[in-house]
C-alpha cells in the first residue's frame, strides 16, 4: 500500500527548475534512499513533502491526504517526521525536553490545563517524560537526558535529532544526509541504528545520503536523481551497474563506497 505518492512534481525557482516532473510511491514499512550530486534537488524534494515549499506543480499525497499547500507544523501533525543535513535542535533546552517538546501533538489535554496545573495535565506531563527516557534509552542517551545539545558531540547530536523526530511518532521519517560531518566510527553506529529503527518501529524511511556504504547497506530501493529530474530508480545492485548513475555521479564503480 502506498504512504507517500508523488505525481509529477515541480518546482521553480525564478528561471531555475531545482525539480521536474517527479514521480514517486513510497509503500508502507519500506526504506528508500535518494541520491544524486550537489544540487541536484534532493533537499528540495523534502521541503516540498514537509511543508517547507509549495511545489510549483504537481501533487503530494500522504495516506490518503493532500500535503500540497500544508504548513510543516500540519505536515508533523499528520505523521511526517524529518530531520535537517545541519542539525536542527533547540539547544537552550536540555536533550530531555527537546524529545519532550516534540511530542507536542500527543499531549492529550486541552490549552487551559496547563496553567491549572490538573490532574490530567500531570499524569500526562510523567507519561510523556516516562516515554522520552525510553526513546533516549534506545539511542543510549539517557545518561546525557540533562545536557544542553550545544555542549555534545556531532555523533550525539545527529542522535538526539533522530530521536526528536521519532518522538512524534511518525508514519514517515525522512533523514537528509544524517551521516554528514560523522567520523567512521559513527557512521558504522548509525548505520546499526537505523536498521534497528526500521526493524522496531512501525515506520517508512526516506533517506538522502552522499555516503555510499550507508545508501548501499541500508536502503532496498533507491532513486536517483541529477538537476532536478531522475535517471535512474533500483535496487542497490542495479544502481550499482547502472551506466548513467556511474556517469553522472559515482564517477566510476571503484568510487561506489568511497
Amino acid at each position: 500500500m502506498s504512504l507517500l505518492k508523488i505525481t509529477d512534481l515541480t518546482q521553480r525557482f525564478g528561471g531555475l527548475t531545482a525539480v521536474s516532473n517527479l514521480q514517486v510511491d513510497l509503500e508502507e514499512g519500506g526504506l528508500y534512499g535518494l541520491i544524486g550530486p550537489n544540487g541536484a534537488g534532493k533537499t528540495t524534494i523534502f521541503n516540498m513533502v514537509s511543508g517547507f515549499y509549495t511545489p510549483t506543480e504537481g501533487v503530494i499525497n500522504f495516506n490518503g491526504t493532500k500535503l500540497n499547500g500544508k504548513k510543516p507544523h500540519s505536515v508533523t501533525a499528520l505523521g511526517i517526521g524529518r530531520t535537517f543535513q545541519n542539525i536542527r535542535l533547540w539547544h537552550d533546552m536540555t536533550v530531555l525536553d527537546n524529545i519532550r517538546l516534540s511530542q507536542h501533538y500527543h499531549l492529550g489535554y486541552s490549552v487551559f490545563e496547563p496553567f491549572l496545573r490538573t490532574k490530567n495535565y500531570y499524569k500526562n506531563e510523567k507519561r510523556i517524560e516516562e516515554k522520552s527516557m525510553e526513546l533516549l534509552g534506545v539511542f543510549d542517551l539517557q545518561d546525557i537526558a540533562h545536557e544542553f545539545p550545544k555542549n555534545l558531540p556531532y555523533g550525539i547530536q545527529r542522535r538526539v535529532e533522530i530521536a526528536r523526530a521519532l518522538a512524534a511518532e511518525p508514519k514517515l521519517l525522512l533523514l537528509d544526509e544524517p551521516a554528514a560531518g560523522l567520523s567512521s566510527a559513527d557512521v558504522s553506529d548509525l548505520i546499526d541504528h537505523i536498521r534497528w529503527i526500521h526493524d522496531n518501529f512501525d515506520i517508512t524511511i526516506w533517506m538522502i545520503e552522499h555516503q555510499m556504504e550507508v545508501i548501499m547497506n541500508l536502503c532496498q530501493y533507491i532513486k536517483v536523481i541529477d538537476f532536478g529530474k531522475t535517471i535512474a530508480e533500483g535496487t542497490p545492485e542495479e544502481i550499482q551497474k547502472n551506466p548513467q548513475v556511474i556517469k553522472a555521479y559515482l564517477g566510476d564503480e571503484g568510487e561506489m563506497y568511497a
